[in-house]
């Protein structure tokens, strides 16, 4: 990775087609668990988008306070940002897009490098179950 690359999630980034959402839901899509982590993923051919759109969920079945999902939710967030070019850069490589959605799978807050890891972890396989 270039230093001159910057870690951002611009809102371009984020997922917020109702219908890939639904297709990605629906069927069509594979999924990788890393407790207590779920990403579910497809593949895409649409140049609107850009090369990975991403979804990140922690339901309120899991956490009742909002302020507890928003802690999650940003914990996911800055791990996917800082590690984003391990699905981008070979996804670039092929020519290929991608939307991905990260599930929150537990009732219980972990540390923030303990969801970094297994950010990676998914971003990793999925990059390679990609190409």
């Amino acid at each position: 990775m270039a230093e001159s690359e910057k870690h951002t999630l611009s809102k371009a980034e984020r997922l917020n087609s109702l219908i890939l959402i639904e297709k990605l839901f629906s069927g069509g899509s594979r999924s990788l668990p890393a407790f207590p982590l779920r990403i579910v993923y497809m593949p895409i051919e649409n140049d609107r988008f850009p090369c990975v759109s991403v979804l990140i969920s922690v339901p309120k079945k899991r956490f009742k306070r909002a302020v507890k999902r928003n802690l999650v939710k940003r914990q996911i967030r800055e791990a996917y940002r800082k590690n984003k070019s391990l699905l981008t850069d070979p996804l670039k490589a092929c020519g290929k897009q991608a939307v991905i959605a990260f599930i929150w799978l537990d009732n219980n807050i972990y540390p923030t490098a303990e969801v970094e890891e297994k950010v990676k972890k998914l971003l990793q396989l999925t990059a390679e179950r990609m190409q």
